[in-house]
């Protein structure tokens, strides 16, 4: 006879129980189903006690029984998807191998689907109807979890988490696609899934008794599964909405609405009569500095692509690097990236895959040397202890405690800062990813892997470079170099509004501001950052000295426009040498992700 149903028993350290569930699960399934038309899967997931054992010798003895093993854990999640695919029925059943819920509501549970009248049937400890003895260490936790699940996921169940469950297998496995967790938090990513597909769900109420101690970490898990939430969340109701141009629109409503919003306490009026005070000499000096910058991009362009295998020259590189930024500056969420790779392509025949991939790296080196150059300063700020930030001897009690306040606080940011980039370099450096092993620490549920997988990435694009010592010293050197370039571009600006601050000051507190102002434009809200690099720098300056926020905001304007206005003048002139249309060029790329590169390629 077909098999029909096939119920699966997710066991991990079972040993002590699993025999004389076998033969309670085949001796229900008899009860009410024809003989050989059901199979029982052992899931056995990665099990380090007996388990395997006496599983492996019950499918031996009774062919219906099966058992699927797995060396490493899976996760709850993972080792019930294995065993549903390699099982045969038409109808999966699985439930916890405790057998906490009674098997009295077994037939009620599988006939729900097997009859065709639900796609999902699920069992539930919160609908009133049968008894559930649940102690408060595990209720008031699975009532706050289920609460949070209806409110933010839209699902009308009362209980998600309970182990006791049957699908049908075509609806089953066409909500696995997009299923992303493979632990605890499966059970609920697949209901939700369901409801929000229009499957027919029979959730009915079931006796339940606790059975031992569970699995379930309360405060490693249950942070996951919040975690998890929110990421249904994120995937549900913002991820279909953040398209680029809504990305973009936000981006500038939120800056427009900041602007409109300072007008009420900033004089712009007063802005420009500052602007127009700054000393034009200082503010030329500081369109060369930037410019002598953009030769070391090219230069640590080439190196990047030489540790890759291709070998061209700075000219070439440089030009660009001008026309990927100026394209940044032009288009919104930062599609110069995507036509630097195009260029290279179309130009070197340098393969998208490795023009992705170089750009990962570039990108990680500027943000581990902004980070670095932030933190740094942070650390020396405080350690100097100045007492008045501003250097300008102003009354004590107008700085004392603040500025010393704002130090502290400031040097505990740069300290861990530091640490988490030494971190990341210390992984880049070592076979074995520290900062994984640290995020596993939190939480062990698919999410942390897949923060986890981010980093490794992060991490792995460091690599790249930082397996040759002498590529890591020039790249990492170059990246230093060129930072520092837009810090003594701000000086300059600064210096041409003549703010007045001692050279100690100037210098930390411009590197600090630079810093973080370049961090802020990561975010690609608005076309080259504008208005998130003037609104970061003129915080922390506000924020450190006593120079007025009109002469700050003049200067960040100031100070980014003769950046903007190098880099476009730069771009239009790579393009004209390097003939190049830079909409053709953005076209050409749009639809060239570095996902699809690997396989274009």
């Amino acid at each position: 006879m077909t098999v029909e149903v096939s119920v699966v028993l997710p066991a991990y350290n079972e040993e002590a129980t699993i025999e004389g569930t076998i033969e309670t699960t085949l001796d229900t399934l008899g009860s009410f189903l024809p003989e050989d038309s059901f199979e029982v899967i052992v899931a056995e997931d990665g099990c380090d006690d007996r388990t395997p054992e006496i599983a492996a010798r019950f499918a031996g003895r009774d062919p219906r029984v099966r058992h699927v093993h797995s060396d490493e854990r899976l996760g709850r999640g993972g080792a019930l998807v294995r065993a549903f695919r390699e099982a045969d029925g038409e109808t999966l059943v699985y439930f916890d191998t405790d057998l906490a819920t009674d098997m009295g509501h077994l037939e009620e549970l599988v006939e729900s689907v097997r009859s065709g009248e639900y796609d999902v049937a699920t069992g539930s400890r919160w609908i009133p109807g049968e008894v559930a003895e649940r102690p408060r260490k595990r209720g008031v936790p699975s009532r706050g979890f289920n609460t949070l699940t209806r409110t933010m996921l839209g699902s009308d169940l009362r209980d998600h988490q309970c182990g006791f469950k049957a699908f049908d297998r075509e609806a089953l496995f066409d909500l696995l696609d997009d299923v992303a967790d493979q632990h605890w938090f499966w059970d609920t990513e697949v209901l939700v899934r369901a409801q929000r597909q229009g499957y027919r769900i029979n959730e009915f109420p079931v006796r339940w008794t606790p059975k031992g101690d569970t699995k379930v970490d309360l405060v490693r898990d249950v942070f996951g599964m919040g975690s998890q939430i929110l990421r249904c969340w994120y995937e549900f109701s913002v991820k279909p909405r953040a398209t680029p141009r809504a990305t973009m629109a936000a981006g500038s409503l939120l800056v427009a609405v900041a602007v409109l919003l300072m007008t009420f306490y900033i004089d712009f009026g007063q802005v420009l009569d500052e602007m127009a005070t700054a000393d034009p000499r200082y503010v030329a000096g500081a369109a060369v500095v930037y410019l002598l910058s953009w030769p070391l991009r090219g230069a640590r362009y080439r190196d990047i692509l030489a540790e890759l295998g291709y070998h061209e020259n700075v000219k070439f590189l440089t030009g660009a690097v001008f026309i990927s930024q100026t394209g940044n500056l032009v288009f919104p969420a930062r599609a110069g990236d995507a036509v630097r790779a195009y260029i290279v392509k179309a130009r070197r025949n340098i393969p998208y895959p490795s023009g992705f991939a170089s750009l990962a790296v570039e990108r990680v080196f500027d943000l581990l040397t902004i980070t670095v150059l932030a933190g740094t300063v942070l650390v020396g700020l405080a350690v100097s202890g100045l007492a008045d930030p501003s250097g300008l001897g102003a009354a004590p009690d107008q700085y004392a405690d603040s500025g010393q306040t704002a130090l502290y606080v400031a040097a505990f940011v740069g300290v861990a800062t530091l640490c988490a980039v030494s971190l990341i370099l210390a992984s880049a450096r070592a076979e074995t990813n520290l900062v994984r092993r640290g995020v596993r620490r939190l939480s062990s549920d698919s999410y942390a892997d897949y923060v986890a997988g981010v980093i490794e990435r992060f991490v792995g694009d460091v690599q790249t470079v930082a397996g040759n010592r002498a590529a890591f010293v020039r790249v990492g050197t170059s990246s230093v170099a060129i930072w520092t370039l837009d810090v003594v571009t701000a000086l300059l600006v600064f210096a041409a509004f003549d703010v007045g601050l001692s050279p100690v000051v100037l210098v930390s507190v411009g590197f600090f501001a630079v810093s973080v102002g370049n961090l802020a434009k990561v975010l690609p809200l608005t076309p080259g950052g504008v208005g998130l690099y003037e609104g970061a720098f003129t915080l922390i300056v506000v924020a450190f000295t006593p120079v007025p926020s009109t002469v700050v905001i003049g200067a960040a304007v100031v100070d980014h426009a003769v950046k903007n206005v190098v880099t476009l003048v730069g771009g239009v002139a790579s393009t004209l040498l390097l003939n190049v249309s830079l909409t053709t060029a953005v076209e050409e790329s749009r639809d060239v992700s570095p996902d699809a590169a690997k396989t274009n390629d």
